[in-house]
Order: C-alpha cells, then structure tokens, then sequence
C-alpha cells in the first residue's frame, strides 16, 4: 500500500508517464510514405478523396516520423494543386466547347488528367526504393 501511493498508483518499477509514440523503422516510414503518394488513385474511385487519404496519414503518422510526415503533407498538396488545375482546365474546355474550339482540348485534357496518377506513382516509387522524393515547388513551400 505505501509502495502503491509513493508511485500514485502506478505498478512498482514504473517510472514517469507513459511512453509516447514508438518510433518507426524505416521499412515501415517507406511503406507509409508510398501510400501516401499512392493516395492519389483514390480519385479515380471518389473524384477527390485523395487529399483526404493523405491528410489522414500525415495525421496519424505526424508525431510518429518526421519522414512520413513530409511525404504525407507533400501529397496532400501536390493533389490539391492538380485537382485545382485539371477542374480549371476541363470547365475551360467545356465551355470552349460552345464555339468548337475545346473539341481539340479533349485529347490534350485526357492526357494532362494522366500526370498526377503518373507522377504519384513514380514518387511512391522512389520513396519505397530510397526512402526519399520532393515534388518540384511544393516540397520547397512545405520546408520554408
């Protein structure tokens, strides 16, 4: 009883609070790193939930590797960016369209669509075979 109260309650042998976060390996930070570049095909299925799936894991995983993080935040942009950019492109090529013009920006809009799944892909390549890859402009903002 006198041991229990010394301790506040805690077992015998325990010192201080709990432990925090377990650190990751570093198969384990390359393997979540590349899902979180890998996010970006849940568009295909949901439109824009990719973002969302990357944000997840840089919420999960911010406290746990720093690497993770970054990667994971890396993401997130990088397809806020292009949703942004393809959904200005196709409202242009819809509404040009109306004077036949945008006919001819159908196959350049299809292909353009293609980047970011391409792109993603390579970088979830990357990250799992060296551990490491920064997306040109949006790393450089995310580090300032």
């Amino acid at each position: 009883m006198e041991a229990e109260k010394q301790n506040y309650g805690m077992p015998e042998g325990s010192i201080g609070p709990a432990p925090g976060p377990q650190a990751m390996s570093e198969g384990e930070e390359r393997t979540w790193s590349a899902l979180a570049h890998l996010s970006v095909f849940a568009n295909l299925f949901t439109g824009f939930l990719g973002p969302v799936v990357a944000l997840v894991i840089w919420l999960v995983y911010k406290d746990r590797s720093e690497r993770v993080a970054f990667q994971a935040l890396q993401s997130v942009w990088y397809q806020v960016a292009w949703l942004a950019i393809l959904g200005a492109g196709w409202v242009v090529t819809g509404v040009l369209t109306i004077v036949l013009i945008g006919f001819l920006l159908i196959p350049v809009m299809a292909l353009v669509t293609l980047v970011p799944f391409v792109h993603g892909a390579y970088a979830a390549y990357k990250v799992n075979k060296y551990g490491e890859y920064r997306y040109p402009l949006i790393a450089d903002l995310i580090s300032r």
